[in-house]
């Protein structure tokens, strides 16, 4: 069995000599600069978004995807970087996404109406360069079809943005990209937390505008949110440390809260 093992490392090694060197050795975590994502609490745990590499956030519907997404892009457009959204399923909100402090001035948003057209838009967008960031949102493409993405394809977008400034963060619902990505991190929707239109007057006027009359009635005003990184191979160039998640500890999971915009006041 060993003979064998042997015999094969060293046809692929014979295979692979002049394009990838020492291919069994084992590598240290490059050490790359990172950028903050504003939620304290995902900067802390991961040392932020790594730049140069590719990283991946996945979970199911109401995870907080879409808050991390938004405040990410908030973070680099208001530092007069140019960010590109691919939107896999033509579901961005301009006017969210500037409440949540996006200046869309310095966004490309690129509107996509199936998988074929995100992952053709990504490939363009990341040989044109000059971008802080650019997200791939597959969040609203269901599972099933994304996992047929080509592995292939994967790896070709983590290469191409390899040794440049840009940030490529993918979301999904599953993380497809995990052999690829620099970065995983896993979100999961713990608790929800409900307004009284009685004690929030803008929810009251919310409810006012809308066909619902019943005064006991709730809005929703945010989510916990639960934390998990799958997946580091970098060593970011700041001082923030890189939290590990202990599955024989889940009570003690890093979280942070999301909040509806219409309860920011």
């Amino acid at each position: 069995m060993a003979a064998n093992i042997a015999a094969l490392r060293s046809e692929a090694e014979a295979a692979l000599r002049g394009r990838v060197p020492a291919p069994f050795t084992y590598r240290d975590r490059k050490i790359v600069e990172t950028v903050p994502t504003r939620i304290p609490e995902i900067d802390a745990l991961t040392g932020g978004l790594p730049r140069g590499c590719l990283t991946e956030i996945c979970g199911s519907a109401g995870c907080g995807r879409t808050s991390v997404l938004l405040s990410a892009l908030a973070s680099r457009t208001s530092g007069a970087e140019a960010c590109a959204l691919i939107d896999g399923r033509d579901a961005f909100d301009p006017p969210c996404a500037q409440a949540a402090g996006v200046e869309l001035r310095q966004l490309l948003w690129v509107r996509c109406h199936n998988m074929d057209q995100a992952l053709q838009a990504t490939d363009l967008l990341l040989r044109a360069g000059g971008f802080g960031l650019i997200a791939l949102d597959l969040s609203d493409i269901p599972a099933e079809t994304v996992r047929y993405v080509p592995l292939n394809a994967w790896f070709r977008f983590r290469r191409a943005v390899e040794d440049t400034p840009t940030v490529l963060l993918v979301l999904e619902q599953e993380p497809n990209a995990k052999t690829c990505a620099s970065l995983v991190l896993q979100l999961a929707a713990e608790v929800g937390r409900w307004t009284s239109t009685d004690a929030d007057p803008s929810a009251h006027a919310i409810l006012n505008r809308s066909p619902c009359r019943n005064p006991s009635a709730r809005l929703l005003d945010g989510a916990t949110i639960r934390m998990q990184v799958l997946r580091s191979r970098v060593q970011p160039a700041s001082d923030m440390r890189i939290g590990r998640f202990d599955s024989e500890a889940a009570d003690a999971a890093p979280t942070f809260h999301t909040k509806t915009i219409w309860s920011r006041g």
